[in-house]
């Protein structure tokens, strides 16, 4: 039995279309992913509107990753929402949870001593890092939600672009760079 052309289109239409959705899933969850960012937590590395990162997902689930890498994750707190954070302790390293605690900036100079944040150390637990904004004063991260667990990583922001900057330049495209390793050296 032959079924009708139009029949025959609607039927190929529809299995190329799965195809493809099936592929862009695949690339999206495995490969790479081009997503928006918002708020003030990265500046000035991401700016706080219409920066758009492209993220690899070989370093998913925290592999070969380093102390300096921008990357975008669940938020442990929220697995709703995505955060886009700079890894800034590796399993191990002993951390400084928030100096800024007990500044009397922010602080009445007789709470100073209830939030020292100077004596609150942390042992980053193998599995997991510490990640932070490079906007430290509008960033909620490790400090507000503890060690992130390397499982909740999805990938490493290697460039961004800023989408009001228009065609004439490339949409503002730059790559992130890790800030915390000297190229100098090399």
């Amino acid at each position: 039995m032959r079924y009708p052309d139009s029949v025959r289109f609607v039927v190929s239409t529809l299995s190329w279309t799965l195809r493809a959705g099936c592929v862009a899933h695949l690339v999206h969850e495995y490969i790479y992913e081009f997503t928006e960012t918002r708020g003030e937590s990265m500046l000035p590395t991401l700016q706080s509107h219409y920066d758009y990162v492209h993220a690899l997902k070989r370093y998913r689930l925290g592999r070969e990753l380093d102390i300096g890498d921008c990357v975008v994750a669940v938020k442990p707190s929220d697995p709703s929402h995505r955060v886009c954070k700079r890894i800034s302790g590796m399993p191990g390293d002993v951390i400084l949870i928030d100096p800024s605690s007990s500044s009397e900036l922010t602080n009445l100079p007789t709470e100073v001593i209830l939030h020292d944040g100077f004596n609150k150390y942390i042992r980053v637990p193998d599995g997991h890092v510490w990640c932070t904004g490079d906007n430290l004063c509008h960033s909620l991260d490790s400090r507000s939600y503890s060690v992130l667990p390397m499982g909740l990583i999805t990938g490493k922001i290697v460039a961004a672009n800023s989408m009001n900057r228009g065609v004439t330049t490339g949409w503002g495209f730059r790559w992130i760079q890790n800030s915390f390793v000297d190229e100098s050296d090399d």
